[in-house]
């Protein structure tokens, strides 16, 4: 506002300055304009009155003085020797008085100003002179006539006054009014601060207040909403995320301690029952390693210290040695893994981690399929990408559960889940997000193409033309 307010000044006070300096030349034009009007009006009046009307020079010159000069004009008629021959003083007792005789014109008409203190006048005069030629007597005679800036001045001072107080009334009012506007305006952004203030971790869900939508601040606003929208679900996921990370981490440890506490509960206990013992403990160590190195490797790629390594490898190549380590843990359950003739499939990646990725979903269609089933991958080449479906005969995700699938430690089926887990130290619904993360780190797309009772469907869509 001040800054408006500073730029308004100068624009009025250049505004200003301009219209007085025009008004001041028209005045001071106006002034000659009138002098050089009645100088010439003198001028032929006194040729009249000699050459026609066959008067003498001071009668005459007395005449012209009485009829044309104006009670603010002082004038005076001088012969050609510089001799005073008629006067006609102004209000004041003002006398027109001669100059030097070498800066009397020969024809026409001069002006110049005389300043304040000269003669016996308190103030500049503007000041006409003129030799007057009569052609009948071969003399000549000089006419002087002053006239006074007061009138000029006493109307420009007026003037300064009047643009002054505009000016200040203009820079006064626009300062409240815009003093008064920028509060209004600025109101939403005071709320909006003091609100924002108020926002912490534990009241997340509170949003700015929102006047106006369609103006700035109320964009500004609803991004910040948007914001803490994303804030909140962010850090609900953050606490999900711990909750079912200590219930999975509680869950293997409870075990361990139960087992460990049956086996120190009696005295004495044969081999096959330590050995029963250590066993559980070991597959329940290595659920937690297989927990806690998940959820590491997603805590590196949330904070982006995860690099992703890209070389040139053979995709089909990587996709038939995890599958070959599929059919061991599908071999367990009587479960059959098929994979078809792979084309030739070269890429630029990392090839560990898509091996992680693809033994993730195999992981997932095996957990999921009944003894007796099948799991296969399909595989499908374009001019601008790879397209690899994992197929299993399962029973299917229900529809409610479809969305939630990608979820960290998600499970549909948790009780199977964890009865899987104990065979293989898996189960602990991190391997979907961490597959999806794997694929979105390599610009592609995972989706769950379809899944029913006859089985689901995960389609990875890796370019061709990949590149970090």
């Amino acid at each position: 506002m001040l800054w408006y307010v500073g730029v308004l000044a100068l624009v009025l006070i250049a505004f200003s300055i301009t219209v007085y300096a025009l008004l001041a030349a028209i005045l001071y034009d106006s002034l000659d304009t009138e002098l050089g009007a009645t100088i010439n009006e003198t001028s032929l009046s006194l040729v009249h009155e000699i050459a026609v009307e066959g008067k003498g020079g001071r009668d005459a010159a007395a005449s012209v003085l009485d009829e044309h000069i104006a009670p603010r004009q002082a004038a005076a008629i001088f012969d050609s020797e510089g001799n005073l021959i008629a006067e006609d003083t102004a209000q004041g007792g003002i006398h027109a008085t001669l100059p030097s005789m070498n800066l009397v014109p020969q024809s026409d008409a001069e002006l110049y100003t005389l300043p304040s203190g000269q003669g016996n006048s308190v103030t500049s005069r503007r000041v006409a002179i003129r030799r007057v030629n009569i052609p009948a007597t071969n003399n000549s005679y000089i006419v002087v006539i002053s006239q006074p800036f007061d009138r000029v001045n006493r109307e420009l001072r007026l003037f300064r006054i009047i643009l002054a107080l505009a000016v200040l009334a203009a820079l006064v009012l626009t300062g409240a009014g815009g003093w008064f506007l920028a509060r209004r305006s600025l109101a939403p952004v005071v709320e909006m601060t003091e609100r924002a203030h108020r926002i912490s971790a534990e009241n997340l869900e509170q949003r700015l207040p929102l006047t106006n939508p369609h103006d700035e601040l109320g964009h500004l606003a609803a991004t910040f909403n948007e914001l803490l929208a994303r804030l909140d679900d962010a850090f609900g996921q953050q606490r999900r995320f711990m909750a079912d990370a200590s219930h999975e981490l509680r869950t293997p440890l409870s075990v361990m301690r139960t087992a460990t506490g049956v086996t120190l509960e009696k005295g004495e206990r044969n081999e096959s029952e330590y050995r029963e013992a250590l066993q559980i403990i070991d597959e329940q160590a290595r659920r937690l390693t297989r927990i806690v190195e998940d959820m590491f490797t997603l805590a590196r790629a949330d904070s982006g210290r995860r690099a992703v390594n890209f070389h040139d490898f053979r995709l089909d190549e990587l996709i038939y040695e995890v599958m070959r380590a599929a059919e061991v843990l599908a071999g367990r359950k009587g479960i059959r893994i098929d994979v078809g003739k792979l084309p030739l499939m070269p890429y630029h990646g990392d090839e560990g981690l898509l091996r992680q990725m693809l033994m993730n979903l195999l992981d997932n269609a095996i957990k999921h399929t009944s003894s007796g089933g099948l799991v296969s991958l399909q595989t499908e080449t374009h001019p601008t990408r790879y397209t690899i479906i994992v197929i299993d005969t399962g029973t299917g995700i229900p529809t409610e559960a479809q969305s939630r699938i990608f979820d960290r430690f998600y499970r549909v089926d948790k009780a199977r889940s964890r009865a899987y887990a104990t065979e293989i130290g898996s189960g602990a619904g991190l391997g979907l997000s961490i597959a999806l993360w794997i694929v979105e780190a390599h610009h592609g797309r995972l989706e769950l193409q379809r899944s029913d009772q006859t089985g689901s469907a995960f389609a990875i869509f890796l370019p061709v033309n990949n590149s970090h």
